[in-house]
């Protein structure tokens, strides 16, 4: 009789552990919804590009004929809208598409639990920026700071971090696959004004060069973009390097900076002869680099032998 009733009572327990599963799924569907895209906003200072490429025609193409087959991430805000967090490419292809829904999946996040979901997410991508790692790894830092002073609880989510090492970067680092003197590099990025750290995405300029010259001021930042259109040169490490000692030192004037980029070096390229556009504009592209002077020369000479000849005939 006791075997019975234990029997009974271990299939009431199996039963409301299926039903709970059961229900759990069904909440799970109804969070996947389609969501109008007037509805949806942006991440703030999300930091990844949509590229309009050949990857988003093809993606475009995709939506039109069999609509988003992965949902896009979203949580609701308190006045009601959507904020994306995963699925801006996706996004951007429905409007392209013209369709006026997006596939979404409604999460319950905090904001740096939606940090985290949207660094994690955008992460996977095959191709990524250093400038998208770079602000990426910032917001994600300082979520993970944020989330490692709040008390742990019971049923905290899974994305919570309570950084038991009790360094971030080396967490993250981990997390990424990077040491964590890699993560501050990248971080220091940030710091450079938009039109270096836009070379240094276009592979202008070298990572570990750029991560020195972060350490100028703005102001000497702009000096050097001068003086790098200049000389037709970007800066080597051991140039950066000694930038930033000056800097350090408080001995970085313009004149120094000048004077540091004039210097022979591997990728150094000779200066253009003319910067009248008026002159060059009208050298051949064929001619190569430091011989347009002899190209003009022995233009010069033609045309004045042109004229002699025109007044020859004119006498």
């Amino acid at each position: 009789m006791a075997r019975n009733k234990r029997t009974e009572i271990e299939l009431t327990a199996y039963d409301d552990l299926f039903e709970t599963d059961e229900s759990r799924a069904e909440a799970n569907l109804s969070r996947i919804r389609e969501i109008p895209i007037s509805e949806i906003d942006e991440f703030p200072d999300h930091p990844f590009k949509v590229l309009m490429n050949e990857d988003m025609e093809q993606l475009v193409e995709s939506v039109s004929r069999s609509g988003v087959m992965t949902p896009a991430t979203v949580r609701q805000k308190e006045d009601g809208r959507y904020e994306l967090i995963s699925g801006h490419r996706r996004k951007k292809a429905c409007e392209l598409a013209g369709l006026e829904t997006l596939k979404c999946e409604v999460k319950e996040l905090t904001h740096d639990e939606a940090i985290i979901v949207m660094v994690e997410s955008n992460l996977q991508r095959s191709v990524i920026l250093p400038s998208e790692k770079a602000f990426a790894y910032k917001m994600r830092l300082e979520a993970m700071k944020r989330q490692a002073g709040r008390p742990p609880k019971e049923n905290a989510s899974p994305l919570a971090t309570n950084l038991s090492k009790g360094r971030s970067d080396e967490e993250l680092g981990e997390l990424v696959g990077e040491s964590k003197d890699q993560i501050r590099r990248f971080i220091r990025l940030t710091e450079l004004v938009p039109e270096i750290l836009q070379m240094v995405d276009e592979r202008q300029i070298a990572f570990r060069p750029a991560v020195e010259i972060s350490y100028l001021s703005e102001e000497q930042q702009y000096t050097l973009l001068e003086a790098m259109g200049y000389n037709d040169a970007t800066p080597s490490l051991a140039q950066a390097i000694k930038m930033k000692k000056f800097m350090q030192e408080g001995k970085l004037t313009d004149e120094v900076i000048q004077s540091i980029m004039q210097e022979d070096k591997p990728n150094q390229k000779e200066k253009p002869a003319f910067k009248d556009e008026r002159i060059t504009k009208l050298i051949p592209k064929s001619i190569p680099r430091g011989q347009e002077t002899d190209f003009v020369v022995k233009a010069l000479e033609f045309y004045n032998r042109h004229l002699q000849r025109q007044r020859g005939q004119e006498r």
